[in-house]
Formats: C-alpha cells, structure tokens, sequence
C-alpha cells in the first residue's frame, strides 16, 4: 500500500472523510454554527421522519443549520428509491433540487416513474428534458458515485448522518439529543 494511504483498519468511521464538496447540494449558508450532512433514501420511513425533524430544526435555527444532502438509494429494499434519487439529480440540474428533494420526502408511497414527471410539472421543470434525462439515466453514476462515499464513510443505512463532521451511528434518537446538547452548549458559550 503507498505511503500515506489507510486501510479500513485505521479509518476513523465515525468521522465525515469527505467535507461538503461544491457539487453537494447545500442549503444554508458557510457560516452555521451546524452543519449537517444527511446520507437519504426518498423511500425509507426513517429518512421521512428525519425530513420532518430537520424542517422543524431549520425554522428553528434559520441560518445557524447548513444542510448537505447525498443520495443513498437502498434499491434493494426501496425499488423507487434509485429513481427518485436521479430525479432529485435531474432537478438539480435545472436548479431546482431542494424542490424536488422535499417534494419526494413529503409523497414517499408516490415515487413510480409517472409521479417523478407530475412532480417535475409542478415545479415548472423542463419536462422533456427531465424526461429524456431519467430515460437515459443521466444521473446514475452520480447517484451510484455518492452511494459509495457513503459506504467509505461507514454508512450501511439509512439515514446516514453527520452532524458538524461527527457521524450518529442511531441517527433518530442520537439526532435529538445531540443538537439539544449541541444548542445549550452553544449558548453556554462553552466549547465542546
């Protein structure tokens, strides 16, 4: 093995080893005082009540929370889940992820091809080319490439969460209590 590099052995899996990267799709600013970086299935029920918590956290903390999202389809568990996560990516592309993104959490048991067009119609998206575009799997690689960040960072399901570069191996219960002691220490002025 070349100098410098580690094995799985010495990897610290409960670190985030890829910061957020210019091509990550972030909302909130550099600035926050938390950043989290969510590793999401469109389809799994655990992610949708995260989706829920993390809208309620950011009209809560406005510009304290910066949000990164990867796309982590378990497509053997979720069979829309691959898609969606390319629809998300084709949206993207037209400028419109975060609208995508919440749409799809908020319909998770309508993810089949025609409910990815109706969504994409809504919100005023080039229909034909996102249409052409899931056709083709444009966004396929990029999906199947974030997949695999996910896994080098220890991520087997989902959600996947990192919060300020930390990974919560339990992230529902873990997410709670670890933003409350985040937010008193914060204000404590105390450094954790």
């Amino acid at each position: 093995m070349p100098a410098g590099m580690s094995t799985p052995e010495t990897l610290d899996l409960s670190r985030l080893l890829l910061p957020i990267q210019p091509d990550d799709h972030v909302r909130g600013g550099e600035e926050a005082r938390y950043t989290l970086v969510e590793y999401g299935d469109y389809e799994c029920p655990l992610c949708g009540q995260l989706f829920v918590e993390l809208e309620e956290l950011q009209s809560e903390l406005g510009a304290d929370l910066r949000l990164a999202y990867r796309q982590y389809p378990l497509s053997g568990v979720h069979p829309n889940a691959q898609l969606a996560a390319e629809a998300a990516e084709a949206a993207g592309a037209q400028g419109r992820f975060w609208e995508m993104h919440d749409t799809l959490f908020r319909n998770q048991s309508k993810l089949r091809r025609k409910d990815l067009y109706r969504y994409a119609e809504q919100l005023s998206l080039d229909l034909g080319r996102f249409q052409k575009e899931l056709k083709n799997r444009v966004y396929e690689e990029r999906v199947r490439q974030q997949f695999k960040l996910g896994v080098q960072n220890g991520v087997y399901g989902t959600p996947g969460l990192f919060i300020n570069g930390v990974r919560l191996l339990d992230p529902l219960p873990s997410f709670r209590n670890h933003m409350k002691m985040l937010i008193a220490t914060a204000e404590s002025g105390v450094q954790p």
